[in-house]
């Protein structure tokens, strides 16, 4: 059983910067999404995770390669080295470049900035030498510039014949690769060579950019940086040779897009035809089944709103948010200028402090945000958490399809109060309020990262958005959710009382169940459609039509909690595939491979929000009882599936389910010849990771 790979990883641990890892995710998601999943790692997820079976690109971004080497040499680079070989792919960019090589050498002749060394990777089997040109100074652009690289289409197989031979590429403490000519018996391949003077001895090639086939797998180094472009580079007066430089690679900035994907093609990844652009955020929209609802729960948040010129604004932890009510004028960033135009006055006061100090430091911050909202343009890296989100307040009727064309307000209610009124939800509580973003950050995000706001909302609290540019997995994994998925996070207020007799770690379980009981309750014949559950909070699926059956994952589900005085405020995310046919497979494919109608959004969540309430009622009332394990293992894939506990020393074990006092898994010792030993080892869903196609749980970092 395979899975598909679909993930591009790129690191962004110790000895990287921030600015590269940007650059690489920025280019990456523009050529690459939606196909594949563009995700920053960690050290511990590359040393700890099971990340190899669906990773189809491994990147390494500039900083400076010892901080590499200090975290990943020995099982680090084993487990790399272990991926490439079995057909993976390795993309090093500058410092990735050094660390990929069989040797680093920089600036040797320099006692203070001297890096000499073996490397344990070795793609490239020879020397990366550096400074390849002089000037370079850490944590700055003193010594950057503009290089010229000459492409060697011939050793790019999907290169056109129109395409020019030369483009100006980034460059910032670069190396070359030295004698790359000579070691074409070795597989290396020059894909591009720098040809102007260089600072250090290259003998022969003057490689920049170099290939080789790596066991079944392949690795690309760079010395310079083709990946950053030039619309996320910054003038200096200080630096007008650097401003200067700038000018020199945005001439030729097609070239060096062109360059880019023909480095991915070369991997054999699909690459897109015109770059992704991530779309800008959009208005939210907050509705209720019943308008006056909307009075209501805007009235209470007037502890939380600043007001700044005449308008709201709710200061959260993590965002800002300007409230609008329905029917006002249109915003954008004329009214923000307005708005900075007219406050900046009081700037100054908050900054002597004669003003009181939270509500001043609230409206600076706000100030802040919006001026950051109104400089923005979308060519360049954007820090969405900065920009300003217009909250508007539909206290009237619902939005219009003209304001929401991508979902029907008035179909979901009616759909909810039927799938409410079927299950006899005596509250009705949950989707009864709902926010949604044709375009957010994080649905999670909007929600957990402000828990000022959080505390605020009712329980059952929605908020649903058609593309999601930051949406969030477990660990740190941040990615592009495409139009076509169903996102959305519902808030719980788990009190302290409940939570001695029902632990809150069984909601995640609960809204697994929602998920399935929601799709086959979804319509008569809907039951066919099959969704499994993977311990803890994935949603997998059989491709429809395939010869061989491969299950593959078609959503997950995000849970976050704190505790705030009196109960567990609980953010529950889920997002499925559910028209969108890539990365893996989609709801509407099952749907359309079972001879029935296609889900709607509208229709689906509904559903499912409306068995979430049905279960958690049930779950305050009873607990996790025998007849929900009974459904939980109905679709769960893991029945008596043996596995290896790399937690417990290479344990083998069989699973036998989950516990019902506090979600644990159970898994019994496997001895001689796989009989039972009796020794049974429970297991936290939030400590460890279950690689399923390979039968190993590992310890979650």
């Amino acid at each position: 059983m395979a899975t598909k790979k679909m993930n591009v990883l790129v690191y962004s641990g110790s000895g990287t910067t921030t600015e590269s890892v940007r650059h690489c995710i920025y280019t990456l998601r523009r050529l690459l999404s939606p196909t594949y999943v563009v995700i920053p790692v960690t050290s511990e997820i590359i040393l700890k995770e099971p990340w190899s079976a669906s990773c189809a690109l491994l990147v390494f971004p500039g900083g400076a390669d010892l901080g590499y080497c200090r975290t990943l040499n020995g099982e680090g680079n084993r487990r790399i080295t272990q991926y490439v070989n079995r057909g993976g792919n390795y993309l090093g960019f500058c410092a990735g470049g050094y660390f990929g090589s069989a040797k680093c050498e920089f600036e040797v002749d320099d006692k203070k900035m001297a890096v000499v060394g073996d490397r344990e990777l070795g793609f490239f089997p020879g020397i990366c030498r550096g400074l390849a040109f002089a000037g370079f100074v850490y944590n700055s652009e003193a010594g950057a510039r503009a290089v010229d690289l000459k492409i060697h289409g011939e050793a790019l197989p999907t290169a056109k014949s129109d395409l020019p031979g030369s483009f100006k590429s980034y460059y910032n403490g670069g190396g070359v690769f030295v004698d790359a000519k000579k070691l074409e018996s070795h597989g290396v391949e020059v894909l591009a060579s720098y040809t102007e003077d260089l600072h250090v001895d290259s003998g022969d090639a003057a490689a920049a950019v170099v290939y080789r086939k790596v066991g079944e797998g392949s690795a690309i180094l760079t010395g310079p940086h083709p990946e950053f472009a030039p619309a996320n580079l910054t003038k200096s007066p200080k630096l007008p040779a650097y401003s200067e430089a700038i000018d020199a690679i945005e001439k030729t900035n097609s070239t060096r897009v062109a360059f880019m994907k023909l480095l991915l093609e070369k991997f054999g990844l699909k690459v897109n035809q015109e770059e992704y652009v991530v779309p800008p955020l959009s208005s939210l929209h907050l509705s209720s089944y019943t308008a006056a609802d909307v009075t209501q729960l805007a009235a209470s948040w007037q502890e939380i709103i600043t007001v700044v010129d005449g308008e709201d604004f709710i200061k959260g932890e993590n965002d800002v948010f300007q409230l609008e009510k329905q029917g006002a004028a249109a915003w954008g960033v004329k009214e923000l200028r307005k708005a900075v135009d007219v406050v900046e006055g009081v700037l100054p006061a908050a900054l002597t402090g004669k003003e009181d100090g939270e509500k001043d430091g609230k409206r600076k911050e706000i100030l802040e945000r919006i001026e950051y909202t109104k400089s923005t343009t979308k060519d360049q890296i954007i820090e969405h958490d900065k920009i300003v989100k217009k909250l508007i307040l539909h206290d009237q009727h619902h939005p219009t399809t003209q304001q929401t064309p991508f979902f029907h307000h008035d179909s979901y209610y009616a759909n909810l109060v039927h799938y409410h009124s079927k299950l006899r939800n005596a509250q009705g509580a949950f989707g009864k309020h709902l926010m949604y973003g044709e375009v957010v950050t994080s649905t999670n995000t909007l929600l957990e990262k402000n828990p000022s706001l959080l505390r605020n909302l009712p329980n059952g609290f929605t908020l649903i958005a058609t593309t999601s540019i930051a949406a969030r997995g477990r660990g740190s994994n941040v990615w592009i959710g495409p139009p076509g998925s169903l996102a959305f996070s519902t808030v719980i207020h788990h009190s302290f009382q409940d939570s001695q007799s029902t632990s809150v770690v069984f909601i995640q379980y609960l809204a697994a169940m929602a998920i399935v009981r929601g799709v086959k309750n979804y319509a008569p014949g809907y039951e066919k459609v099959s969704v499994k559950l993977k311990w803890p909070n994935d949603i997998y699926a059989q491709i429809p039509g395939s010869s061989t059956n491969p299950i593959v994952k078609i959503g997950g589900i995000l849970t976050n909690s704190s505790y705030s005085g009196s109960s567990y405020d609980v953010v529950t995310g889920i997002g499925l595939n559910l028209a969108n046919a890539l990365p893996t497979t989609s709801l509407n494919q099952l749907a359309t491979a079972a001879g029935l109608k296609a889900f709607t959004y509208e229709k689906l969540l509904a559903s499912i929000l409306a068995s979430f309430e049905d279960l958690y009622s049930d779950f305050l009332r009873v607990g996790f009882s025998r007849d929900m394990e009974a459904e939980y293992y109905e679709a769960w894939l893991h029945t008596d599936q043996i596995v290896t506990l790399e937690t417990h020393d290479g344990m083998k074990a069989k699973i036998k389910g989950i516990t019902r006092d506090w979600g644990l898994l159970l898994a019994e010792e496997l001895g001689w010849e796989d009989r039972p030993t009796g020794r049974i080892v429970q297991l936290q869903s939030d400590s460890n990771s279950f690689d399923f196609f390979k039968g190993l749980l590992r310890r979650k970092v």
